[in-house]
């Protein structure tokens, strides 16, 4: 079960990470063993060439890896990314993006997290690959 609703990550976002909220994801899943997030298709993450940019990718990746985190342990905004790479497979068109990301090894301190990712168009063919490393702060 997890520990965060859909609407507390939506409200999370629009109050303490702006520039996530303009980005408009929409979680579809928040669960302590999947979290599912759509990226709708806007003209501007496009890069030259007609595909979605790395950098858009990359930071749909990095919050549902963090979404991911706050299902297992709860708002504790404090935690933040140490670590990230990603690994583009596909070029993605213009169309929306879905994440579907899961923990690997939650610890104390560390928390490890992937994100698989797809376009609609094309739900059988991965795009990009995110691997993260969190450091979650120290219980008071």
């Amino acid at each position: 079960m997890s520990l965060v609703s859909i609407k507390e990550v939506q409200e999370l976002i629009s109050e303490d990470i702006p520039a996530v909220a303009e980005m408009g994801i929409i979680f579809e899943i928040v669960s302590d063993n999947l979290v599912r997030a759509r990226l709708p298709f806007d003209t501007s993450s496009l890069r030259p060439g007609g595909t979605i940019s790395g950098p858009t990718m990359m930071g749909l990746g990095d919050i549902v890896v963090f979404v991911c985190i706050l299902s297992r342990i709860g708002i504790v905004k404090d935690t933040v990314t140490t670590n990230l790479n990603a690994n583009f497979l596909r070029k993605p068109g213009p169309s929306d993006l879905i994440a579907e990301g899961n923990l690997i090894k939650l610890g104390q301190r560390l928390a490890y997290g992937q994100v698989n990712m797809f376009s609609e168009k094309d739900p059988d063919s991965i795009v990009c690959h995110v691997t993260s490393t969190y450091s979650i702060p120290p219980k008071n």
